[in-house]
């Protein structure tokens, strides 16, 4: 995955929009669907919770598919974008404690995959407004930085890729 520069404003916008819409039409097909299987398979004594429950799961599938079906339309862009780089950043994170023992001893491949790390959690606490986080940063960055410099490395954001990992 490769960093790119997004519009804050696009972003937060369509990003609220997508929620909303999404919510709406959660709310929408699980009461529409709930109220259907009431209808035809209901108790009126008891309870109808394994019905209103089965409205939901079918309504959040619903909602699930069509977001992936939207997933590579324009408007989608950056949400997918962030939720991609929040998803790459999870990959990261699952391993981040032997990707910092090894860059602590000089692995080059672990350096990059750390300054890939803050770089990418870098821009997205700053889409998300995140600013205390970002302050803890940082140091973390300059350490890194200092240490790359001090072994004649060079750290380049675009050196990353998944496959990175797979010597974690």
């Amino acid at each position: 995955m490769m960093l790119r520069e997004i519009n804050k404003q696009q972003y937060r916008q369509r990003l609220n929009r997508v929620i909303v819409a999404a919510i709406a039409l959660l709310t929408v097909v699980a009461l529409s669907i709930s109220t259907t299987l009431i209808h035809f398979f209901g108790d009126e004594a008891g309870s109808n919770f394994v019905l209103n429950l089965a409205g939901v799961v079918l309504g959040g599938g619903l909602v699930l598919q069509l977001l992936r079906y939207y997933r590579a339309h324009p408007y989608m862009r950056e949400v997918m974008y962030v939720w991609d780089l929040k998803h790459e950043l999870n990959l990261i994170n699952r391993k981040i404690r032997n990707i910092e023992q090894a860059a602590q001893q000089g692995d080059e491949t672990a350096m990059q995959v750390l300054h890939f790390s803050y770089q990418g959690s870098r821009q997205l606490w700053q889409l998300d407004d995140n600013t205390i986080t970002l302050d803890e940063l940082r140091p973390l960055m300059d350490r890194l930085e200092n240490q790359a410099a001090t072994q004649g490395l060079h750290l380049d954001v675009n050196a990353y890729s998944r496959t990175l990992l797979d010597q974690f």
